[in-house]
C-alpha cells in the first residue's frame, strides 16, 4: 500500500540532551489513527509537547515532538515503533515478522500472583515494572493480612503476545524479584482461566456510586465544592469553539484548555468516537499553563458540522473530558477510606492508559498505604 513498513514510522532523537525526540508517521489514513497513535505514546510514558496533522482523506502525515515523563522508566524506543507500526493500517499485519495478525482476537488474560511482604509504594513498584515490560493490567485484586504479608493478583495481557513463552515468563518473574528483592517470597504466571470470566461479571460499586463515576453531568454538589477551588477556576475557563467561516469543506474546531497528562489523546479519542474526521491538526506548546489546539474536521460523510445540536453536543462533551480526564471519588467506609477512580473507556473497549500506574505513584508520593485494592 505504498511505503515499506519500517518507513512508516520514523523515530529521531533529539539534536541534544534534553531535546524532544521526533515521531514522524506517513501511512494510509483511517478514521481514529490519531488517537490510537496518541495512546500508544501515552502507553510508554511520554508526553506530547506539540504536533502538525495533515491527511487528505487518504494518506495521513502526522509529525509530533514527545519528551519521556520524569518518573517514567527508560523507553524501549524500537518497541515503541513496532507499536506505532502496528497501529497504522499499512502495517497492521503483527507487530513481528514471526507473530500471525491478532486483530478481532482477543488477547488471552494470565494471571500473576505475586506474594510477599507488604511495604510503602510496593503496588506502584509491581505496576511500573509491568509497564515497562509492556503488560497492560486488565484487573487487580491486593490483599493485605494483619502480619504484613500481602497476597497481589494481578490479571494481565501482553502488549507484545510473547507471554506464553516461558523465556517471557521468566523474564517478567526476574525483572519484579530484581526490584521487590527479599520482600518478593514467590511470583507465578498462569492462563487465567474461567475464573477471569466469573469477575469480569461482578462488581464491587454500588448503582448510586456507580452513577456518581460514571455520569457526564457534574452534580449540584460537585459544583459548589468546585467553586471554593482556585484550580476549578482555572480550569474552567476552558474554550472549544466551532466556526463554519474559515473553510468552504471543513469546521475548524478550536481548543484553549489547562494544560494536562494525556490531553492530546483525551481530545482525540473524544473525536473517534464521534467519528469525526481530522484533515489538518496544530498542536501548540504549553503557554503559561495552557494548550492550544487547531482542528479542521468533517463528519462521517465528508461535511461540515452545521447542525447546532451536534456542535453543542461535541463542545460539551469535549470541555467535560478537559475538566474531567479522570473521575476521583474519596468516601469514608467505617475506618476505611475508599478512593474511586473511573477511567475513561473508548467505543472500541480500549481504556487509558497508565490510569494505575499513575494513581498507585501519586499514594505512593503522598506516603498512603494500600491494603485492599480492586481494579475493575
Amino acid at each position: 500500500m505504498g511505503l515499506p513498513s519500517d518507513d512508516a514510522v520514523v523515530i529521531h532523537k533529539g539534536k541534544v540532551p534534553g531535546d524532544p525526540y521526533v515521531i514522524t508517521v506517513n501511512c494510509p489514513d483511517k478514521t481514529g489513527l490519531g488517537c490510537d497513535i496518541c495512546r500508544t505514546i501515552l502507553d510508554f510514558g511520554l508526553c506530547i509537547c506539540k504536533g502538525d496533522i495533515t491527511t487528505d482523506g487518504r494518506w495521513c502525515y502526522i509529525v509530533l515532538w514527545v519528551i519521556p515523563h520524569a518518573r517514567s522508566p527508560a523507553v524501549r524506543w524500537p518497541n515503541l515503533k513496532e507499536r506505532l507500526l502496528s497501529v497504522c493500517p499499512s502495517c497492521s499485519v503483527s507487530f513481528y515478522l514471526n507473530q500471525p495478525s491478532s486483530i478481532g482476537t482477543p488477547s488471552p488474560v494470565y494471571l500473576l500472583k505475586y506474594c510477599g511482604l507488604d511495604r510503602k509504594g510496593l503496588l506502584h513498584d509491581v505496576t511500573q515494572v509491568l509497564c515497562y515490560l509492556e503488560l497492560t493490567i486488565q484487573r487487580v485484586k491486593v490483599t493485605t493480612t494483619p502480619d504484613g504479608r500481602i497476597l497481589d493478583l494481578f490479571f494481565i495481557t501482553d502488549n507484545l503476545e510473547l507471554l506464553h513463552k516461558k523465556e517471557r515468563q521468566d523474564e517478567t518473574c526476574a525483572q519484579l524479584q530484581a526490584v521487590l528483592g527479599e520482600s518478593c517470597f514467590s511470583c507465578e504466571l498462569q492462563l487465567a482461566g474461567s475464573g477471569y470470566d466469573n469477575l469480569q461479571s461482578m462488581s464491587s460499586l454500588s448503582p448510586a456510586v456507580a452513577e456518581e463515576l460514571f455520569r457526564y453531568v457534574l452534580s449540584d454538589k460537585e459544583i459548589r465544592a468546585q467553586a471554593l477551588s482556585s484550580d476549578v477556576t482555572k480550569l474552567k475557563k476552558s474554550s472549544v469553539i466551532v466556526d463554519n467561516s474559515l473553510s468552504p469543506a471543513h469546521t475548524l474546531l478550536q481548543i484553549n484548555c489547562v494544560d494536562h497528562k494525556g490531553f492530546l489523546y483525551d481530545i482525540l479519542r473524544t473525536l473517534k468516537d464521534y467519528g469525526i474526521q481530522i484533515s489538518f491538526g496544530r498542536f501548540s506548546l504549553v503557554n503559561n499553563g495552557h494548550r492550544e489546539l487547531d482542528l479542521f474536521i468533517r463528519q462521517k460523510d465528508g461535511k461540515k458540522i452545521l447542525d447546532p445540536e451536534k456542535q453543542e453536543s461535541l463542545c460539551s462533551r469535549l470541555k467535560v473530558e478537559m475538566l474531567h480526564p479522570l473521575r476521583v471519588i474519596i468516601t469514608n467506609r467505617g475506618p476505611d477510606t475508599e478512593l474511586l477512580v473511573a477511567n475513561p473507556v473508548e467505543l472500541s473497549g480500549k481504556g487509558r492508559p497508565r490510569v494505575f500506574y499513575d494513581v498507585t505513584h501519586a499514594l505512593k508520593t503522598l506516603g498512603i498505604c494500600i491494603f485492599l485494592d480492586h481494579k475493575i
